[in-house]
């Protein structure tokens, strides 16, 4: 499956990796396997999200984080990966 990540997604990442918190940078990696090999089960409580997020699904990373994504045939794009549900 390929993966893609949004600009956003990329800035979150980026942000993960300057403050060097090892463990949500491993959270994030085992999450995106378990989306890779099941896009709707798994671990960090998938969620069908509602309304203008139709279609999209998040994943929690913290208790306050999530890694928000849609599959669409053989992608996987990621949204944001920081905060919950804003400005997606």
């Amino acid at each position: 499956m390929e993966i893609e990540l949004t600009s956003r997604a990329k800035q979150d990442l980026a942000y993960w990796k300057k403050i060097g918190n090892e463990q949500i940078l491993r959270k994030i990696r085992e999450l995106i396997a378990s989306i890779v090999e099941n896009p709707y089960q798994g671990i960090g409580n998938p969620e069908a999200l509602k309304y203008h997020l139709s279609g999209k699904w998040s994943r929690r990373i913290t208790q306050k984080d999530r890694l928000v994504y849609e599959i669409s045939k053989d992608t996987l794009y990621i949204f944001s990966l920081k905060g919950h549900y804003e400005n997606l």
